[in-house]
C-alpha cells in the first residue's frame, strides 16, 4: 500500500493521510444534508410533488457517489481529492432546470449522464489533460489563489460573519450571535495550533468547535448515532427513461444548452481544483499536472456513476484543500474519504453536528495558505498581471470558479498578444477564449 501511494516519496505516512482523508470528508460532509434539500426544491411552495425528487433517495445517491467519485480518485489518480455532487451545480440543476425550464429531473439526470460520457471520451483521447497543460504556469497560480479567496469568502459566509447587504452587497454579520461566535473560536483555536506547527490543526480545531458547540448548546446533540439506510430506488436508474420512454426530449435545444452548461462548469471546476490542490500538495512538475488524465477519467467516471444513483454532476471539492493542509499527500486520503462516506450511509445523526461554523475556520484558515500563490505571478508584467486579477478577484465576486477562469482566460490572449509575446501563447488558450467568449454570449 504503502509503495503504490508513493508515500516515501512524497514525505508522508498513514498517520498524516488518515487525518487528511477525515479533515476532507468533514469538510465536505455537509453536501449530505444540503444536496436532498437542494434537489428536493425543499422550501419552494407551490410546485407539483412530481417535479420533486425524494430527499431520502438522493441522501443515499450522495453518499454513494461521493464513495464511488473519492475512490475512483484516490485508486486511479492517486490524487487527495474528495469528490461529491457539486454545489451550484445542483441549484442550476433544481432551480434552472427543473424549476426554471419546468423539465422533468429525470431528464435533467439525462443530461448529467450524457456530460459524464462526454467527458470520458474527452478524458481518454487526452485532449482534457491536454488543456489543463496548455494553461500558463501564472495562471494556474492564479486560479489557486482564486480558489483561495473563494473558499475564505464561502467560509466567512458560512458563520454568517459576512452577511448579505441591499446597499453594499455585504457587510460584516452579528458578531454577539452564539453561533458566529462559535466559528470565531474556532478559527482562534485553528489559528493558533497552526502558528505553534501542530500536525493536523485543522483536524483538531474542528473536534474541538464542535465539542464546545455541544457544551454551550449551539450544536444539537444526537439523541442517537446508527440510523436506517433510506432506499435508493425512487432515484436509481430515473436516468434512464427519458432515453427509453421519451427519446425526443433529448433532441430539444434547452436539452442541449443543459448538457453544454453541465459540461462547461464541470470541466473548469475540476481542473481548478484540480491545479489548486496539486500545487498546494507540492504535487505539480514543471508547472504540469502528472496523471492528470488519470484524475479527469476519475472525475468523469463519478459523474456517470451519480447520475445512474440520482443526483447531479458530481465532482471534484476544493474542500479537498482542507484535508491537503491537515497532511494528505496522495490518494490513500481519498480512499479513506470515500469510505466515510459510504459509513456515513448509517451514521447520518453523527452528521448534523458538522454544522456551517465548525466547517468556516477550516475554509478560513485554507484560503490563507492557498493565497500564497499570488506570490509566484509577476505583478510587475502589466500583460501578465491583468488576466491573473481578474482571474483571482472574479471567483469570489461572482461565486463561481467557473466564470472567474473564464474572465482570466479571455483576458489572457488579448494581453499577450498587444505586448508582443505572441510566441508564448499556446494555440489551446486561443480555443479556449473564443468558447468562453460564446459561451457567455450564448449561454451565460
Amino acid at each position: 500500500m504503502k509503495k503504490y501511494f508513493e508515500f516515501d516519496k512524497l514525505g508522508t505516512n498513514y498517520r498524516r493521510e488518515i487525518i487528511g482523508g477525515l479533515t476532507t470528508f468533514l469538510a465536505m460532509a455537509y453536501i449530505l444534508a444540503v444536496n436532498p434539500l437542494v434537489l428536493s426544491l425543499d422550501g419552494v411552495p407551490d410546485i407539483p410533488d412530481a417535479m420533486r425528487m425524494d430527499k431520502g433517495a438522493v441522501f443515499v445517491a450522495t453518499a454513494l457517489a461521493a464513495a464511488v467519485g473519492s475512490l475512483f480518485m484516490g485508486l486511479i489518480a492517486r490524487y487527495p481529492i474528495g469528490l461529491a455532487p457539486g454545489m451550484g451545480l445542483n441549484a442550476f440543476f433544481a432551480f434552472s432546470v427543473v424549476l426554471g425550464y419546468g423539465i422533468p429531473w429525470q431528464t435533467a439526470l439525462t443530461g448529467v449522464l450524457f456530460s459524464g460520457l462526454i467527458f470520458i471520451v474527452l478524458s481518454l483521447t487526452g485532449l482534457r489533460e491536454m488543456i489543463i497543460n496548455a494553461i500558463p504556469a501564472q495562471l494556474k497560480y492564479a486560479v489557486g489563489a482564486g480558489i483561495g479567496l473563494f473558499i475564505t469568502f464561502l467560509g466567512f459566509q458560512n458563520a454568517n460573519i459576512i452577511v448579505g447587504d441591499p446597499n453594499t452587497l455585504v457587510t460584516l454579520g452579528d458578531l454577539s450571535k452564539g453561533p458566529v461566535l462559535l466559528a470565531i473560536f474556532g478559527l482562534v483555536i485553528t489559528v493558533i495550533m497552526m502558528v505553534r506547527g501542530i500536525k493536523g490543526a485543522i483536524f483538531y480545531g474542528m473536534i474541538i468547535t464542535t465539542v464546545a458547540g455541544m457544551l454551550t448548546n449551539l450544536i444539537e446533540v444526537p439523541d442517537k448515532v446508527v440510523s436506517s439506510v433510506p432506499s435508493v430506488a425512487p432515484t436509481f436508474g430515473a436516468a434512464f427513461e427519458t432515453i427509453f420512454n421519451n427519446p425526443s426530449e433529448l433532441f430539444t435545444t434547452q436539452f442541449i444548452v443543459i448538457i453544454i452548461t453541465f459540461l462547461f462548469v464541470d470541466f473548469f471546476d475540476t481542473a481548478g481544483t484540480l491545479v489548486a490542490v496539486a500545487t498546494q500538495a507540492g504535487l505539480m512538475k514543471e508547472g504540469k499536472l502528472p496523471r492528470a488524465g488519470r484524475a479527469l477519467l476519475a472525475d468523469s467516471m463519478a459523474t456517470v456513476t451519480g447520475a445512474i444513483f440520482g443526483t447531479s454532476t458530481t465532482t471534484s471539492y476544493v474542500e479537498s484543500t482542507a484535508g491537503v493542509a491537515a497532511g494528505a499527500k496522495t490518494g490513500f486520503a481519498s480512499v479513506i474519504t470515500g469510505l466515510l462516506f459510504l459509513l456515513a450511509l448509517f451514521f447520518s445523526p453523527l452528521l448534523f453536528v458538522i454544522t456551517p461554523e465548525v466547517t468556516a475556520p477550516a475554509l478560513i484558515i485554507v484560503g490563507v495558505l492557498m493565497v500564497s500563490n499570488l506570490g509566484n505571478i509577476e505583478w510587475t508584467r502589466f500583460e501578465m498581471a491583468v488576466p491573473a486579477f481578474f482571474t483571482v478577484i472574479a471567483m469570489p465576486l461572482t461565486y463561481s470558479i467557473a466564470t472567474g477562469i473564464a474572465i482570466g482566460f479571455i483576458f489572457y490572449p488579448i494581453t499577450m498578444l498587444l505586448s508582443g509575446r505572441r510566441k508564448e501563447i499556446h494555440p489551446i488558450m486561443y480555443v479556449l477564449m473564443v468558447l468562453f467568449i460564446l459561451y457567455f454570449v450564448f449561454v451565460k
